[in-house]
């Protein structure tokens, strides 16, 4: 137990030396959730802080499913598909592909899916993470009233459903 304080300690106090230089080179990002910040890349890690939805971001370091980032109140690591990369262009951000990262992705790969279709088991153990696949994903977020346009357009009425509560601060 001495041992680990003793690295923690030492890791505590190398980490701002790290920030200072790579304070330039960090990427723009901003959440699509509200989620917490984690002491390490893992499901089960130490909670550091949090941060809000559509909350800028600085993007310091990535690791297998995760990004090592700094919010508002603090730095931590939070799953990849918790953070869109880029400069946030509204408050609605695409959001229904978050649950694909689930799990405790010790070794920085994803160990866990859920609702995947027309992959085999084999095709999924063989699955390798592909950043230009996740940005081209990225890329094809859409406005809230981008989308009512393309509704309007097609002449698609929107439907109430009665079961559903309306979400705060979601699609306007």
């Amino acid at each position: 137990m001495k041992h680990y304080l003793k690295q923690a300690l030492v890791m505590s106090s190398l980490i701002p030396l790290l920030y200072v230089g790579m304070s330039t080179a960090a990427e723009k990002g901003s959440a699509l959730k509200n989620d917490s910040l984690r002491t390490e890349p893992y499901a089960d890690a130490r909670i550091s802080g949090s941060f809000a939805r559509g909350e800028s971001l600085e993007i310091i370091k990535k690791q297998g499913a995760w990004l090592q980032v700094k919010a508002k109140k603090g730095s931590g690591w939070v799953r990849l598909l918790s953070v869109k990369r880029g400069v946030a262009a509204s408050s609605n951000q695409a959001a229904g592909v978050l649950a694909v990262a689930s799990g405790r992705a010790g070794t920085g790969q994803v160990v866990s899916t859920t609702g995947v279709r027309g992959l085999s088991e084999q095709e999924l153990k063989a699955a390798k993470f592909n950043e230009e696949e996740v940005k081209t994903l990225e890329s094809y977020t859409l406005s809230a009233e981008k989308g009512r346009a393309f509704a309007k357009a097609g002449n698609l009425n929107s439907v109430a459903f009665k079961n559903l509560k309306e979400v705060k601060g979601g699609a306007q």
